[in-house]
């Protein structure tokens, strides 16, 4: 079991993590901890030589994880929070689009489908269950008409294969030729779409 020994004060927070490992090694954490795994048996003395050492960098790297830190705060801080009431209207937005695109790809990707049930989620924008059951993230309503398309059809394509194989995606071009662009938009712009929901 690794062991964790506190070194250094609070404000400047170091854990010592024991293993079986033969070297030392330094990691600055996203929270600006600074984590030592270290050998079973190593002297405190040769821990705390081994941070001396990479004083500078760590100061240097603790400066930049707290500049990212700020960053984040500051961006989360200027993020336009959707109200219940708002989660709500694109739900009810979505009620009304989604089953319309599900019914008009359904016959083209050639398979049948269970229920449709809006969701707010912060983890998925769809999903098809083994009985062809579908869920789609209401935030939806908040993409281009193509990207309701996209994942449209993902999750129709999932009645013929459940995975992300080569032959999945080979269904999805089949109907969306240009699909690779559609989901390089969901990855670049769905993570801020995301946040909103609060």
């Amino acid at each position: 079991m690794n062991q964790n020994k506190q070194l250094f004060p609070a404000e400047q927070p170091v854990k010592i993590i024991r293993s079986r490992r033969k070297t030392m090694a330094l990691e600055i954490t996203k929270n600006a901890e600074i984590l030592v795994r270290t050998p079973y048996g190593m002297p405190d003395r040769e821990i705390e030589r081994f941070l001396k050492e990479k004083q500078q960098w760590i100061i240097e790297k603790l400066q930049l994880v707290r500049e990212k830190q700020r960053e984040r705060q500051e961006r989360e801080a200027t993020i336009n929070k959707l109200t219940m009431d708002e989660i709500q209207a694109l739900a009810d937005k979505a009620l009304q689009v989604i089953p319309e695109r599900v019914a008009y790809f359904a016959p083209q990707v050639g398979v049948t489908y269970g229920r449709i049930t809006i969701r707010n989620q912060r983890t998925r924008w769809g999903s098809c269950s083994g009985k062809g059951n579908l869920n789609f993230n209401c935030l939806l309503m908040l993409t281009p008409p193509e990207i309701i398309d996209y994942v449209v059809v993902h999750e129709l394509c999932h009645r013929k294969q459940m995975n992300h194989s080569s032959a999945f995606w080979a269904e999805v071009e089949k109907i969306l030729p240009d699909y690779k662009e559609r989901r390089l938009w969901l990855k670049k712009n769905g993570g801020a779409l995301i946040e909103r929901m609060g």
